[in-house]
């Protein structure tokens, strides 16, 4: 299957940002005050739900105090909206069918602050278009950035047993679509590129197998096999290198992939389980987990196959998941049952140059940290009973959002 995703933005005479009158404040006492509307059209039915989804976006960036005041009419009332404290209005309309057009008013000053098109070619693309426009809202406000949330979400989502999907989504969940579709078990999905226009998955077939799969084109490429587990774990920021967890001797080891030379190093040789290898120190060492000392932790080494081996984490005994950016780490540890009986998981952020843990969650079963690209966010999976969900946690800002998994089960994923 081919997956096909055009969102084509055209300027017209405005630029954002271009009047540098409107500086964002962190004081949260002090946030700039935004209006929202759209004006009413029978044209573009997504109008609305556009509107809703940047209302969502914009307070979830904690970047600006959000009112949203729905469908309007052409008129603008700048000396109420003052009295009321708005420094930005923004407006969306519909001037041709599938384009969306938003413009932006300096209230203070009386003036248009940027007019810009956005169109997109498939309706269910809609969420993505919301997210386009908060980032721009957000750079106007010279606010820090939130590109993460036009990124896209790969997951592995169970069908039924032995077979899984390969899904991709916004961060909201709110768009999916099925990339991977063959009635088989697809799992351990990663981004192969900045720009992600491929990833990396294991199928099962007679031996588990890591294949590149190009969303563009719908190539697909044989990488390697193994007779037990294959999965990969870390793509270089260039896409050159890959960490790869494989089990050509019954236990998983690591793996340092070059996919120019097509060759791969061993970097681990232990009897027991060596997983989730994550570049750190610009790419020069990693980190992983390891049951080495009798229990999952996490361990760092330097990416040659005679380096040494030292341990990282010493908040706890039960450390079975990882990931990393830059020199910062978020771990998940086991800790002790909660009032009802029920086993804990939590997520921690620590950094390699201090002995600082901060804390991320406080209870619940938290699981499968990812970084986003620009290391200001961590997505997680949050498990319950009755219903799972995705997690995001800000993290210059301690908050945290979670978007329900409707009758979804993930296996893995990323971000």
């Amino acid at each position: 299957m081919r997956f096909l995703c055009f969102i084509l933005l055209y300027f017209q005479a405005y630029v954002w940002g271009a009047d540098a009158t409107l500086d964002i404040i962190k004081n949260i006492e002090r946030l700039p005050k935004v209006e929202v509307r759209y004006i009413n059209s029978a044209q573009e039915p997504y109008l609305s739900k556009i509107y809703n989804m940047l209302l969502s976006d914009l307070k979830i960036s904690n970047h600006a105090e959000v009112v949203g005041v729905g469908a309007q009419d052409e008129s603008i009332d700048y000396g109420s909206m003052g009295a009321q404290g708005v420094k930005l209005l923004v407006s969306l309309r519909v001037d041709k069918l599938g384009q969306i057009n938003v413009r932006l008013y300096d209230v203070a000053h009386k003036s248009v602050l940027g007019i810009k098109d956005y169109i997109f070619t498939k309706k269910e693309l809609y969420p993505f278009i919301a997210h386009r426009v908060a980032i721009d809202i957000n750079d106007a406000l010279k606010a820090p950035s939130i590109a993460w949330m036009a990124r896209f979400v790969v997951f592995a989502k169970y069908i039924q047993p032995g077979v899984t999907n390969i899904v991709v989504a916004d961060y909201s969940l709110t768009y999916q679509q099925d990339i991977i579709k063959n009635g088989m078990l697809n799992v351990f999905p990663k981004w192969a590129n900045a720009d992600q226009s491929a990833i990396y998955y294991t199928q099962y077939l007679r031996h588990p197998t890591i294949i590149k799969y190009n969303l563009r084109n719908g190539y697909s490429e044989v990488i390697t096999q193994s007779d037990g587990m294959a999965a990969v774990s870390s793509v270089s920021q260039d896409g050159r290198k890959l960490l790869m967890t494989l089990a050509p001797e019954g236990q998983s080891d690591i793996f340092l992939y070059d996919t120019i030379k097509k060759s791969q190093t061993r970097l681990t040789h232990y009897q027991g389980i060596d997983v989730l290898g994550n570049f750190v120190d610009h790419e020069k060492a990693m980190v992983f987990v390891s049951d080495r000392a009798g229990y999952p932790n996490v361990y760092l080494k330097k990416l040659k196959p005679d380096a040494p081996i030292e341990q990282v984490v010493f908040y706890s005994k039960n450390n079975d998941s990882v990931t990393a950016s830059g020199d910062n780490i978020v771990y998940v540890s086991r800790e002790d049952r909660d009032a009802d009986g029920q086993n804990v998981f939590n997520l921690h952020l620590i950094t390699l140059k201090s002995d600082y843990v901060r804390r991320l969650t406080a209870n619940g079963v938290n699981q499968m940290p990812r970084f986003s690209q620009d290391g200001k966010a961590i997505m997680f999976l949050k498990r319950a009973s009755q219903q799972s969900a995705l997690g995001v946690i800000l993290l210059d800002y301690n908050q945290s959002y979670l978007f329900p998994l409707e009758n979804t089960r993930i296996q893995s994923f990323d971000w």
